[in-house]
């Protein structure tokens, strides 16, 4: 047998992290790395974070799993804080950020089908977009790496430019149901809308009865600074998914609509066996607990900005390597003018700095959103010297 035990999807490198100490993994051989990744956006409290600990390991010896053909009292108190912090009227809970995606779709179908508006199907979405790796979100997102192997795509999905309203104005027809954006692209380089984008969105829906679904699943829960991005627009969706940070670390998703949204998921419409178990509950009540307040955004927010400017900064020194910085918060990217995988791997193998590579020759800084100033100047000085070194490597190669 040659296959690995793990299905070998993923290109995993050498780092093998068995402990978390707040904003630093260890790894087995005892290496410590700072974390500027964060699971991708995950592990938003970091790794080590007492209240969240505690307050899985109470619940893990209450009550893990209940079927939810039960009343859920955990799921019902979730529900209701999101509900009471955001647009929404009502709350699916999912494992994934896929799975809230796959629940937003739906959710938007059937919101014109329960109207009897059968032809109405199609969402409008837009290029470079990640919403996860299910046969619909793969569907959603136009990009060929993502769809190789696996065809054909489902039907349902037009594709126009990011940031691009009068692409997307045009693509609106009899068949289309809505349009599913991620206010700041992840995997596509941490690219922000503009205002006037999203804002335009809002009022393409309002005229012509389509849904608004924002796919929040890496700048939702405080990663730009405010709860959810969409405040940051002046605007508020009909739809939202949710994940990622919103466990700290524990699997955890959610599809957010108000009540007119979701009037077409009714009994028997949509399920999950494991969405909304009473653990998944208490690491989500633990992460509100520490997030859903204005001094930790407005920390968030000052973080952001000293990492930003001190990015900003420091790329100017290397203009032939960097281009500019971008997105919210402590959601950033570093665009590139080189490919950026071969240097985040120099940063990670030889100066023990963990980030990730992006689309748009891109690389994401994703620190948990618990840093301070002594995380940023252990960052800027692993970046620094990472920096040095692989440009005295390249010029020699």
């Amino acid at each position: 047998m040659t296959i690995t035990p793990l299905m070998p999807v993923y290109p995993r490198c050498g780092v093998r992290p068995v402990r978390g100490d707040h904003c630093h993994l260890i790894g087995e051989d005892g290496t410590r790395y700072l974390d500027f990744a964060s699971g991708i956006a995950v592990n938003a409290l970091g790794h080590s974070n007492e209240h969240l600990i505690s307050t899985i390991q109470h619940q893990a010896a209450t009550l893990m799993h209940v079927s939810n053909l039960y009343g859920s009292p955990q799921g019902e108190s979730i529900a209701q804080r999101l509900i009471d912090l955001t647009f929404a009227d009502t709350v699916f809970f999912t494992n994934s950020g896929a799975e809230a995606v796959e629940c937003a779709i739906k959710t938007a179908r059937s919101y014109h089908q329960h109207q009897g508006n059968t032809d109405r199907y199609e969402l409008i979405t837009f290029n470079n977009a990640f919403h996860g790796r299910t046969m619909a979100t793969i569907s959603a997102s136009n990009q060929d790496k993502m769809h190789k192997g696996f065809a054909p795509m489902l039907s349902g999905f037009k594709y126009a430019p990011f940031d691009d309203l009068a692409a997307a104005e045009a693509l609106i027809g009899p068949h289309t149901a809505g349009f599913l954006v991620e206010p700041i692209q992840g995997e596509g380089g941490v690219r922000d809308a503009s205002s006037e984008f999203i804002k335009g969105l809002r009022a393409l829906c309002d005229q012509h009865d389509l849904m608004l679904i924002l796919d929040e699943v890496q700048c939702g829960v405080a990663r730009t600074g405010s709860l959810y991005a969409y405040e940051q627009y002046g605007v508020e969706p009909d739809i939202l998914a949710t994940a990622k940070g919103i466990g700290g670390g524990f699997p955890l998703g959610a599809c957010l609509a108000t009540e007119k949204a979701a009037r077409g998921m009714v009994i028997g419409a949509h399920g999950s066996t494991y969405g909304g178990n009473p653990l998944a509950m208490a690491a989500a009540g633990a992460v509100l607990d520490v997030v859903a307040n204005q001094p930790f955004l407005d920390n968030v927010q000052a973080m952001g900005a000293r990492l930003r400017a001190r990015l900003e900064q420091f790329i100017g020194n290397y203009p032939e390597m960097f281009e500019l910085v971008r997105g919210k918060g402590l959601m950033l990217g570093v665009k590139l003018r080189i490919e950026p995988r071969a240097f985040v791997a120099h940063l990670r193998d030889n100066h023990q700095l963990l980030l990730v590579a992006a689309g748009d020759q891109t690389m994401r800084v994703l620190p948990p959103l618990v840093i301070d100033d002594s995380h940023i100047d252990e960052f800027m000085n692993k970046l620094s010297e990472g920096t040095a070194s692989f440009q005295v490597k390249d010029a020699a190669a």
